[in-house]
């Protein structure tokens, strides 16, 4: 049986279902990423089905959860980024290093869920989404499931200097998840298709195609990393990297419309 988790906006508060019906009021995804990987779909499949699950819908991710990010693991994105940046050289060393770049990137209360609007930085004047495969994790690093995140970035501030990484990745409106999570074993997110397209004035703009098999890095070597000197109690989200990186010419504008695909994982937002 196949689970496909999705956190709504009722009226008494938010509240996650499970293949369109409501969980138990009491029911948290924490509770279900203390869980052993082998438990999961044991622990779902013995909760009391609920009424439809209407409300609209929220990011599939509790306040205290945290999520991380991946960099550089496509060569696309190592060509993007050498070709904006003055160290060009420092994201040559990470693609081919054994270390993969990981950075944090958002708390669970900041992060924007379907139909959001996501923001573009007002000091940047080079801004961009970023469609990337979003792992689950449960507390003991295993992956349990998969959704669509889009890790919105300000180019220029990453490319005047890495260090400036931080400022160009967090702030207000720069991480969105959705619409759900699809629960289900790293094996089958190995091969899956990653589109992108970006409205505006109702004409697309920008569209683009990649696939998770295209990734230098494997999903579990990501995941074993991050959980390197690292706690995550309550489970952990983890983008995996962008394999799609819009032209030089390009940036988001207010009133874009970022579309994201991921084999069926549709996340799409209004740029603000």
């Amino acid at each position: 049986m196949s689970f496909h988790l999705t956190r709504h906006a009722t009226a008494t508060g938010p509240r996650w279902a499970i293949n369109g019906r409501h969980l138990p009021p009491g029911f948290g995804l924490a509770q279900l990423l203390a869980l052993p990987s082998a438990d999961v779909a044991s622990h779902l499949a013995a909760q009391p089905p609920g009424d439809p699950a209407t409300a609209p819908l929220l990011a599939p991710i509790e306040d205290h959860h945290e999520v991380w990010a991946s960099g550089v693991t496509y060569l696309s994105s190592r060509m993007a980024r050498e070709a904006e940046s003055q160290t060009a050289d420092v994201y040559q060393k990470v693609y081919a290093a054994e270390r993969p770049e990981l950075f944090f990137k958002s708390s669970g209360w900041r992060v924007v869920g379907p139909r959001h609007s996501i923001r573009k930085r007002a000091d940047s004047d080079w801004n961009v989404p970023e469609p990337e495969l979003v792992l689950v994790l449960n507390a003991f690093g295993e992956i349990v499931g998969c959704t669509a995140g889009n890790d919105v970035s300000s180019r220029s501030i990453e490319g005047e200097n890495p260090l400036y990484l931080p400022q160009a990745k967090v702030y207000d409106g720069s991480c969105a998840l959705g619409p759900g999570i699809r629960l289900c074993a790293p094996e089958r997110m190995r091969d899956l298709p990653i589109t992108v397209d970006i409205v505006r004035d109702a004409v697309s703009v920008f569209a683009g195609a990649t696939r998770s098999a295209q990734m230098k890095r494997s999903l579990e070597e990501l995941a074993a990393f991050l959980f390197r000197e690292l706690r995550f109690p309550h489970g952990a989200f983890l983008f995996t990297g962008t394999g799609i990186v819009p032209g030089d010419g390009f940036t988001l504008q207010a009133g874009d419309v970022v579309r994201i695909d991921i084999d069926g994982l549709v996340l799409e937002n209004p740029v603000e």
